[in-house]
């Protein structure tokens, strides 16, 4: 069960990224185009204000998508067939409190009806967290979370 509920969350996760990615490009394109059509009005520094405006909106985008597209590059190099005795990346692991998955930064999902935190190995929490095992303890933010299982 907990093997499937990793891969239902890899699965989600990579929709999610799919999705984000595909709505990025759109705006990106959207705010270019922007910039190259902005006619030259009888106000010219209003044109070139509107298309700088557009150019800054489309370059944010372009980050945005960069980010993106690196964060679903991690997604899949992911292990989401291993079972962990201990904290790693891919680690699916669950406290007293909350549920985590050790893959990349993304917050909060929602897989097969269960609440889990998605996590970079880099974040705070993770790094509180790797090479532990089952039974031991973690301290983020003063709140002291028992590991109960990990897959």
């Amino acid at each position: 069960m907990p093997q499937l509920l990793k891969k239902n969350a890899f699965m989600v996760c990579q929709n999610l990224l799919q999705t984000r990615m595909a709505e990025t490009n759109e705006a990106m394109l959207a705010a270019q185009e922007s910039a190259n059509s902005n006619e030259k009005s009888s106000m010219g520094d209003k044109y070139e204000t509107g298309r700088a405006m557009s150019q800054l909106e489309r370059d944010m985008h372009a980050k945005q998508l960069a980010k993106l597209q690196d964060e679903y590059r991690k997604l899949l190099q992911v292990d989401v067939e291993s079972k962990y005795s201990q904290i790693e990346t891919g680690a699916l692991v669950q406290t007293e409190k909350v549920q985590y998955w050790i893959a990349i930064s993304l917050g909060q999902v929602l897989v097969d009806e269960q609440k889990i935190m998605v996590v970079s190995p880099l974040s705070p929490v993770a790094q509180a967290m790797l090479g532990k095992k089952i039974g031991d303890s973690f301290t983020i933010n003063g709140n002291t979370q028992k590991l109960v299982k990990i897959s």
